[in-house]
């Protein structure tokens, strides 16, 4: 029954990822610029440091956006039959905005679930 738990989102953190939120005390901020994180919280003072999200916010990211709009590119394809520089134009921009705009609240919810899953303390 134990291995149902890791398979529902905790709503909690996933709050706390969108926000950019401490994970411990909800209410601090985790980066000091879009992607740096603080050292520690400046709220409760949570050291920062033992986090690592390393690669996986932006391979989740690959997955997901490739799975996403290689066949929302198809269907533009058959169906208005842009030119190639049109599809470049539309895509590249897709592609960076979902990426960049994605890629911080990710990587504070993964931070967020080592916080729950893993012993900082």
């Amino acid at each position: 029954m134990s291995f149902f738990k890791y398979l529902i989102p905790d709503l909690q953190q996933l709050k706390n990822g969108l926000k950019g939120a401490c994970p411990k005390c909800q209410t601090g901020k985790l980066f000091k610029n879009f992607f740096d994180l603080n050292k520690e919280c400046p709220n409760c003072g949570l050291d920062f440091s033992k986090c690592d999200s390393a690669d996986g916010p932006a391979v989740f990211l690959i997955f997901i956006l490739g799975f996403l709009l290689v066949p929302l590119a198809l269907i533009v394809e058959y169906t208005f039959f842009p030119p190639l520089w049109l599809h470049a134009i539309i895509w590249s921009i897709t592609v960076l905005g979902l990426t960049i705009g994605a890629l911080r609240p990710l990587k504070a919810y993964i931070i967020a679930l080592q916080y729950k899953h893993l012993p900082w303390d």
